[in-house]
């Protein structure tokens, strides 16, 4: 496997309702700032809030970006992502195929 420029992609984890996976994906895609989306689930996801224990069935997101686009891609999430507090994670990427990268680079892009 040809690894390189490791720096360059950017990849993306948040989860969200399982009815707004879909929009929240179609935007990002449509918007060219992602070049691929995971969709993982449903997922059960407990956890504290407001005081009290809750649990919820959502969709976890793997969002695939570049270095050039991932702050317009965040800021982006965060305004359409319907939860008060979102989970919004930038994970760190030790290594990539050269050639996923290549796609990645190519299908996230300025119209």
């Amino acid at each position: 496997m040809d690894i390189a420029g490791k720096d360059k992609l950017k990849l993306i984890m948040t989860t969200c309702p399982q009815d707004k996976a879909e929009g929240i994906t179609n935007l990002l895609l449509e918007e060219k700032l992602v070049a691929c989306v995971n969709r993982i689930g449903p997922v059960k996801s407990k956890y504290f809030w407001k005081g009290e224990i809750r649990t919820d069935d959502e969709c976890i997101l793997f969002l695939k970006t570049t270095d050039e686009f991932v702050c317009r891609t965040l800021k982006k999430l965060e305004e359409i992502h319907p939860y008060e507090v979102s989970e919004i994670v930038l994970l760190k990427v030790e290594d990539v195929n050269s050639s996923y990268l290549k796609w990645v680079t190519e299908a996230v892009r300025e119209e």
